[in-house]
């Protein structure tokens, strides 16, 4: 007979990642390029919370049928993939902002269209954006119209299922120095990473976004750096050198033999081919991430418009000579492709 004392741990039986019914409790648009959505729902208080940039997706409502054709047991997406295309609902990406399982609450941050028009204040802000609901993508069109009392459903992790981390790209390791670069697209997960660094954490974190108004709130530990770079001209324009000088500058920190400074490894023969190839062609997914960093030197971060990120990473890798395992990169988008249902 087993006692309190030798029984068997509990084991996990449930998905990671489930769907969960909600709807909109909150609009709030927080600057010029970003609009807060907080979500409600009756399950939400199992919903996981192991933050950093873990990914969710959004279910939207079709403009006929709402949610009545998606499946939401815990086979969704095999079931998801079988329905006809006037069925299947449009899936889309986003990173939480703030989960509050307690409250059965879940934030999610929006990154707004250019011509988005703002009625009402605060809590009640409503947006409309007549660009985006005629020529926008699926969730363009949803944001345009979000209003409190919508229905949609998110596919997100379980606090209760078997690898409530799933979806999880942020593998630093023990890595001492950190880099993290991105777009608006990126600004929620880097925020979302950044409250959860340990307090002694160093590095940078450089971010680009349309506007000067659009810094979001941060909690970075005192030893990264948190720069927003407001769009002026070209994407990546000052990303990109941005992240250069502070690349070069912890070279010749590393050359003066301070301990903190990222080390680089050697870049191995043909590692320009294989960079090229993780690429992926033309229009595809452009997105490799290591298991976990292999070094206590330099991890960085990449994620956002992906021409721009496998500029980043190029540098990183065939011209500083960064070990590609170093280096998670993530094409969130490319510019002039919509994404597929």
């Amino acid at each position: 007979m087993l006692t309190s004392t030798d029984a068997p741990p509990a084991t996990r039986s449930r998905a990671s990642y489930r769907p969960f019914a909600v709807e909109v409790a909150k609009v709030l648009r927080v600057s010029t390029s970003f609009t807060r959505v907080t979500f409600t729902g009756p399950e939400l208080h199992r919903f996981g919370t192991a933050g950093l940039d873990q990914r969710i997706k959004l279910v939207l409502p079709l403009a006929d049928s709402g949610l009545t054709h998606f499946p939401d047991d815990h086979s969704w997406y095999d079931r998801w993939r079988l329905l006809p295309d006037e069925h299947r609902n449009p899936l889309r990406t986003y990173t939480v902002s703030q989960a509050r399982p307690h409250l059965r609450e879940v934030d999610v941050d929006f990154v707004n269209h250019v011509h988005v028009h703002v009625h009402g204040s605060g809590e009640g802000v409503g947006v409309e954006d007549d660009e985006a609901s005629q020529a926008g993508g699926p969730a363009a069109r949803w944001l345009a119209a979000a209003t409190v009392g919508d229905r949609v459903a998110i596919v997100g992790p379980d606090a209760d299922g078997e690898n409530p981390r799933v979806g999880i790209e942020w593998q630093p390791g023990t890595a001492r120095t950190l880099l993290l670069a991105g777009d608006e697209t990126a600004a929620p997960a880097i925020c979302a990473i950044l409250s959860a660094l340990p307090r002694d954490a160093r590095g940078a974190v450089f971010i680009e976004v349309p506007c000067a108004d659009d810094k979001l709130g941060t909690d970075a530990p005192a030893g990264v750096s948190v720069t927003w770079l407001a769009r002026s001209g070209a994407r990546g324009a000052l990303l990109e050198p941005a992240v250069r000088d502070w690349v070069s500058d912890c070279r010749a920190t590393q050359q003066a033999s301070q301990p903190s400074a990222p080390r680089a490894v050697q870049t191995a023969p043909g590692e320009s081919r294989a960079d090229d190839a993780a690429s992926g062609p033309e229009g595809g997914i452009l997105w490799e991430v290591p298991e976990e960093c292999p070094t206590d030197g330099l991890y960085a971060w990449l994620a956002g418009e992906a021409g721009v990120i496998k500029r980043l990473r190029r540098f990183l890798v065939t011209e500083s000579g960064v070990d590609r395992r170093q280096v998670a990169f993530m094409g969130y988008w490319r510019d002039g492709k919509s994404e597929p249902n």
